[in-house]
């Protein structure tokens, strides 16, 4: 009996934590909902979100279902969205590069997705053009990366690390420099508030084109977690259990490029959610990684809803996202590692 309860016991504490964090997810996505200008009970939110589900007209009346439906449903979606991407991506990157400091734009992403936006605002294109310049530049930031670092040290990961950084550093300087030519009046804040970060412009559309991309990248970083458990150990013992070490990795930086990419594109520049919430995850779950990118996942998207509610409900004003996450994650993150020093060490 006893053998028997050890396995459900194991499992217990790995469904346990997950159930618990859905279970939240679903409570904060209703609370973060009921939140604005226009009072919504839960009662009547979920009863438009069920008439939607079953194709029925609902009892609330046509403004409170477009209130629901079209402005704030799309809003905790694309928090839920930015908020996973983010984390998993930099759950990912602290795994692959055995480094607890990494985050989701160590190799120069969110560099080159600033980058892209702002050279298509001062090109005065279109919304969707800025998402899609976004997108490009973060991938044309990592592959530059990636490819630096074959050409000058064959897959190295300190190098790849390097050339991360040494990408970040341009394509920010890139970016300062449109912003001296730009225009002061229109186009320089238009770049400058979206740098800061923020879903006020979240809507339906952008969630139909970025969904299949973030989700994308993040369901192949869970199909490779069992392979990345084993990468975490050192390339040696990867290999020595059959792990083609340099395709797993390139394929792992390739969906985590690919997630933190379309959050970027579609939120702006948010710091310290790929790099806290994988800490935060590591003390529920433990440093496994089978169960840490799940943990991480939800945590994330939690974590980024609340923090987005902080935004648009603390001042008459909304707070860039981006503002509030360094602001609360950085004393975080202090508590963090005052308490996880030694795993560190």
């Amino acid at each position: 009996m006893q053998e028997n309860a050890v396995p459900w016991a194991r499992r217990f504490h790995r469904i346990g934590p997950m159930a618990a964090l859905m279970l939240g997810l679903a409570i904060i996505a209703i609370f973060s909902m009921k939140l604005g200008h226009y009072p919504l009970s839960s009662a009547a939110i979920l009863d438009v979100l069920w008439s939607a589900l079953t194709d029925h007209a609902s009892a609330q009346g046509a403004e409170v279902d477009n209130v629901v439906l079209a402005v704030r449903l799309p809003r905790v979606f694309s928090a839920m969205l930015v908020g996973a991407g983010l984390a998993s991506a930099g759950a990912a990157f602290q795994t692959l590069f055995r480094n607890p400091l990494a985050s989701p734009a160590i190799l120069g992403v969110s560099a080159g997705a600033g980058f892209g936006a702002a050279l298509a605002m001062l090109l005065s294109a279109g919304e969707l053009a800025i998402q899609g310049a976004a997108f490009a530049g973060g991938i044309v930031a990592v592959s530059a990366a990636v490819f630096i670092a074959s050409r000058l040290g064959r897959g190295s990961v300190l190098l790849l690390v390097l050339a991360g950084l040494v990408v970040s550093a341009l394509f920010q300087a890139l970016t300062s420099g449109l912003k001296f030519v730009a225009d002061p009046l229109n186009t320089l804040p238009a770049i400058v508030f979206w740098l800061l970060g923020g879903l006020g412009q979240a809507s339906t559309r952008d969630l139909i084109w970025a969904s299949p991309f973030a989700l994308g990248g993040i369901a192949i970083l869970f199909l490779l977690r069992w392979p990345t458990q084993v990468l975490e150990a050192g390339d040696d013992e990867a290999r020595t259990l059959g792990i083609a070490v340099r395709p797993l990795r390139l394929v792992l930086i390739a969906a985590a490029t690919l997630t933190t990419a379309t959050t970027v594109s579609i939120a702006g520049t948010i710091g310290w959610v790929g790099l806290l919430v994988p800490h935060l995850a590591r003390l529920l779950v433990g440093p496994s990684y089978l169960v840490l990118l799940p943990a991480s996942t939800l945590l994330g998207a939690g974590y980024l809803l609340l923090v987005d509610d902080l935004c648009r409900s603390a001042f008459t004003s909304e707070i860039p996202l981006g503002i509030a996450t360094a602001v609360l994650g950085a004393p975080v993150f202090i508590a963090v590692l005052a308490r996880a020093r030694r795993q560190w060490s």
